[in-house]
């Protein structure tokens, strides 16, 4: 098996953090990386390394450290001396859309008689594509094209996302590969500390910082909150990554002085910071406009974290009637239960976690059972 690690090697080389996609092909890596190859897209070549060689970039990617980039760029290097190296017939996998939009992956796909099974997150660009980068639509038809029309097998995280493909596929009048719904678990985070992060009471969102998630929609509640209850307000934590065509979010958590000192932006957060930040909250904040899944939620529920989250399909597909719903518009719905949430008398919030006692949190193994299924299929693919 070829897995294909460019996206990982380049964000990494670039110093920048995982986003949720890098987390899930970071797992695929600790799963299959024991008996797969590395392949990377460089300087024009398929670089595929030796079974030594993909061993020491998987551990630079997984567990980093010291020296990491300079392992990392040996590899290559090592690697790209060899490139004429081919796999021909071999299994490649592909988790993170990377070079999909390209015509050259699917001439080199033919070419070397490979056998991809992809990893399809979401047609977000496609059906929404005003949260996305300019010209991010274009590419995602294009990944899909690759998809429809070369893998052997494809991995959603729900079924969801693949009703999205089915329509999508349906459309364009094309068939669709065989196709598994695998749902993603949660980070194992480690135990939350005891201490409280903060003394005040708090709420959380958790995510990229980018037009979907609705951001803007916490922050002038919160806004509302402060002006009407002044220190006695509950405090926001936003947690995670500056995105794209967020500057109206920004200029909020940079220039509101209203919001000073009752909104904290945490950009980096490690997991023993993210699971006491979550532990001690009195609820998870999730108000997107779309999703493909909803790592966030998962993460809040396993820890027995009351949830406040948009009324999304995906979201009732994984923590059924949990969470609280509301339409990522209602300003007033999510002002009412943000305030009802913060009192320690809340029945809601006391009826969630009663109700929260038996959430199943999907776990890898059995996202990679179902996957080690689809390997079996694809083995056969000609």
């Amino acid at each position: 098996m070829l897995i294909d690690v460019t996206r990982l090697v380049n964000r990494t080389l670039q110093g920048r953090l995982p986003t949720g996609i890098d987390r899930v092909s970071l797992a695929y890596l600790n799963h299959y990386g024991c008996y797969a190859r590395a392949m990377v897209r460089f300087g024009g070549r398929w670089v595929k390394m030796n079974g030594n060689d993909s061993r020491r970039l998987f551990d630079a990617l997984l567990v980093g450290g010291m020296g990491r980039s300079a392992t990392i760029r040996r590899s290559l290097g090592q690697g790209y001396a060899l490139a004429w190296r081919r796999h021909r017939g071999a299994i490649l996998l592909n988790t993170g859309h990377s070079g999909l939009d390209r015509a050259e992956y699917l001439r080199e796909i033919k070419r070397q008689e490979l056998r991809p099974l992809f990893f399809l997150h979401d047609l977000i660009p496609i059906s929404h594509p005003e949260f996305s980068r300019s010209g991010e639509t274009d590419k995602h038809h294009r990944r899909l094209e690759v998809m429809l029309s070369a893998a052997c097998g494809l991995i959603v995280n729900s079924a969801a996302t693949r009703d999205d493909l089915l329509a999508y596929s349906a459309e364009k009048s094309v068939a669709v590969p065989p196709c598994v719904i695998a749902p993603l678990a949660p980070a194992r985070l480690p135990p939350p500390d005891t201490d409280r992060p903060l003394a005040e009471p708090y709420f959380v969102c958790l995510g990229t910082i980018e037009p979907r998630k609705n951001h803007l929609l916490l922050l002038h509640l919160w806004r509302q909150l402060v002006e009407a209850f002044g220190d006695a307000a509950p405090r926001l934590v936003v947690i995670g990554q500056r995105g794209w065509e967020c500057e109206q979010v920004v200029d909020l958590l940079e220039r509101c002085q209203v919001l000073r000192g009752y909104v904290e932006e945490k950009p980096s957060c490690p997991d023993e910071d993210l699971a006491t930040w979550l532990h001690h909250s009195r609820a998870l904040l999730f108000p997107s406009f779309v999703e493909g899944f909803g790592i966030p939620l998962v993460e809040a529920l396993a820890l027995g974290v009351p949830v406040i989250a948009s009324d999304l399909a995906v979201f009732r597909e994984i923590a059924g009637d949990i969470p609280e719903y509301l339409d990522p518009l209602d300003g007033p719905g999510w002002r009412r239960l943000i305030i009802d949430y913060l009192s320690p008398a809340s029945h809601a919030r006391q009826a969630q976690i009663e109700r929260m006692r038996n959430f199943d949190a999907p776990s890898w193994e059995r996202h990679f059972s179902v996957v080690d299924d689809l390997l079996v299929k694809v083995q056969a693919c000609s």
